[in-house]
């Protein structure tokens, strides 16, 4: 029995090293030919040959010497539910990124807040400010809220204005529901707006305000507070 064992862990590590290998010419072949890509992680598919690619938030698939390059969806036919493995990879990429991303934003609990959503929203933004009525109905939910000043240097100055208050929760929600921001505000503390700005370019978002779900689905721009509640309660 214990030979047995010795003799199957000996070959699951020969296992392992194979495809950490195999995983190491892949990177090498592709940075070599895409110098200028950060590569985020490279795993096998389960179709023979064939590999998973993420850089800078994007999927792609490669044969080992980087002989074809694919761009589209990968689907799983095998089980009565086709699966589409390159949507469930993008899902679980959002979802950690939006996770890792929390301390960059404004966070803003409601009732017990087991609810989660995210948001991008610039100050001068008037949907944005909609948005906040329709949030402001909501209960049992914690928004996250990224400042993404992108319509005016204006908007710059009030999104450090709020980040450096000393109740950025507070602020925002008297900037978005007054129009009020605190007499001789400070604007001088570090502030997340370029990493918010680069966590914006990696899920596309191009306009303000955005909606995510925890799961790192986007649900729209602005939408009133039953829509939310529809795409919170079609979560598994």
């Amino acid at each position: 029995m214990f030979i047995r064992n010795v003799l199957a862990l000996c070959i699951g590590l020969a296992f392992v090293f194979q495809a950490w290998a195999d995983e190491s010419i892949v990177r090498k072949n592709f940075q070599s030919r895409f110098p200028g890509m950060k590569i985020e992680s490279i795993a096998r598919t389960p179709f023979p040959g064939l590999y998973e690619v993420v850089f800078d938030g994007q999927v792609v698939y490669t044969d080992e010497k980087l002989a074809y390059l694919m761009n589209g969806n990968l689907f799983d036919l095998r089980t009565t539910q086709e699966r589409n493995l390159t949507q469930e990879r993008r899902d679980q990429m959002a979802t950690g990124a939006l996770a890792s991303a929390q301390g960059n934003a404004i966070k803003r609990v409601r009732g017990n807040g087991k609810r989660v959503v995210y948001t991008f929203e610039d100050p001068n933004c008037g949907y944005c400010r909609e948005l906040q009525k329709e949030l402001n109905k909501m209960t049992d939910v914690t928004v996250y809220t990224f400042l993404l000043p992108i319509l005016s240097p204006d908007s710059v100055e009030k999104s450090k204005a709020v980040w450096c208050a000393k109740d950025r929760s507070r602020t925002w929600d008297d900037l978005m529901n007054k129009a009020a921001l605190p007499a001789n505000a400070a604007k001088n503390c570090t502030t997340p707006l370029e990493e918010n700005a680069a966590l914006a370019k990696r899920f596309g978002v191009r306009g303000t305000p955005a909606i995510y779900l925890a799961n790192g689905q986007q649900i729209g721009g602005f939408l009133p507070a039953d829509k939310i509640e529809q795409a919170l309660a079609a979560l598994k």
